[in-house]
C-alpha cells in the first residue's frame, strides 16, 4: 500500500509565505526558503508553492525564489501560480521544481495541460482545482468568455448532489460556470497526473475539509488526488485519507506551530493510515 503524503501548501504573495481565510485575509508566514528548510528537517513528504497573486496580477511566478529553494532543499515541491505557456513551465522546470501546477490557465488554456504532459509527463502535471459551494438552482454559464473548447457537458450538475461545486479561477476571484466532478474527469484526460482540490468554503477555517466533494472528485478520477482546504487537526487529514484522497495539503496548522510534521504523522500511524516516518523527528 502507497503511504499518504503530508504536504505543507505555502502561499506566496509578493515573495512572502502568507496565510489567510476563505482565500482573503492574509497574514504574513515567513520567507519561503527558511520555511521550506523547516518542513524539509520536519519530515515533510513534499511542498507546494502556489503564487495566489500572479495570475490576478498577470504576472510571472518568482522564479528566483524557486531556484533558492531547490538550492537548499532537496524534497521534492510543486510550484503553480501565474504559469500561463509551456515556456513558462519549462522555466521553472529548469529552476528545481519538480512538478508544475495550472490552474487559472488550465481552464482558459486547456491545451496547456496536454502540452506540459506530454514535455514533462503527466507526473509532473498538476492542476489545482478550487471549487465553492452553490444552490443548483443558482448554477450557469458565469463567463461567455470562456473557450468554445468547454461543452454543456462540463456545465451539468453533478446529480448526486443537490449543491453544485463550481469551479473558481485567479486566486478564487473569478467564477467559471464549469462543474467541479466533470472538471476533474477532464483534466486527467487532457493528460494530469494529479489534481489538488481545494475547497474555498472550508480554505482557512480550520474547521476539516468538505469531504462530500473530496469523496466525488476521488471517486470520479483514476489519478492522485490531494486534498486542500480546512485542515484543523491531524483527525481532519485522517478523514481525508478515509475518503481517498492520496494526500492532505496543510498550511495554518503547521505555519503557526499548533502541530508538527511528525506529531501529525504519529497521530495518523495510530489511526492506521499508511505514512512515512522519519526516523529521530520528533
Amino acid at each position: 500500500m502507497f503511504s499518504k503524503r503530508i504536504i505543507p501548501c505555502l502561499d506566496i504573495d509578493r515573495g512572502r509565505v502568507v496565510k489567510g481565510t476563505n482565500f482573503l485575509q492574509l497574514r504574513d508566514a515567513g520567507d519561503p526558503v527558511e520555511v521550506a528548510r523547516r518542513y524539509e528537517a520536519q519530515g515533510a513528504d513534499e511542498l507546494v508553492f502556489l503564487d495566489i497573486s500572479a495570475s490576478h496580477e498577470g504576472r510571472d511566478i518568482l522564479i528566483e525564489m524557486v531556484r533558492q529553494v531547490a538550492e537548499q532543499v532537496f524534497m521534492p515541491f510543486t510550484v503553480g501560480g501565474g504559469i500561463r505557456t509551456l515556456a513558462d513551465a519549462t522555466r521553472l522546470i529548469q529552476a528545481g521544481a519538480e512538478k508544475i501546477s495550472l490552474n487559472s490557465s488550465a481552464v482558459t488554456t486547456p491545451e496547456l495541460i496536454s502540452e506540459v504532459s506530454r514535455k514533462f509527463g503527466s507526473c509532473a502535471t498538476v492542476v489545482n482545482i478550487d471549487p465553492r459551494r452553490m444552490p443548483s438552482s443558482e448554477f450557469g454559464v458565469r463567463n461567455e468568455n470562456l473557450p468554445s473548447y468547454f461543452d454543456s457537458a462540463l456545465r451539468i450538475p453533478h446529480s448526486a448532489f443537490p449543491d453544485v461545486w463550481e469551479v473558481h479561477i485567479h486566486g478564487g476571484r473569478k467564477p467559471t460556470g464549469l462543474e467541479c466532478v466533470a472538471w476533474a474527469r477532464e483534466v486527467e484526460r487532457l493528460g494530469a497526473g494529479e489534481i489538488v482540490l481545494t475547497s474555498m468554503d472550508a480554505d482557512g477555517l480550520k474547521t476539516g475539509y468538505d469531504l462530500p466533494i473530496l469523496k466525488a472528485v476521488c471517486d470520479a478520477v483514476n489519478i492522485p488526488v490531494v486534498a486542500s482546504g480546512g485542515a484543523g487537526n491531524p483527525e481532519h487529514l485522517r478523514q481525508a485519507f478515509e475518503v481517498g484522497a492520496s494526500a492532505a495539503l496543510a498550511a495554518s496548522i503547521f505555519h503557526y506551530g499548533q502541530y508538527t510534521i511528525a506529531e501529525t504523522k504519529a497521530y495518523l500511524a495510530q489511526a492506521g493510515i499508511p505514512v512515512r516516518i522519519v526516523p529521530g523527528v520528533v
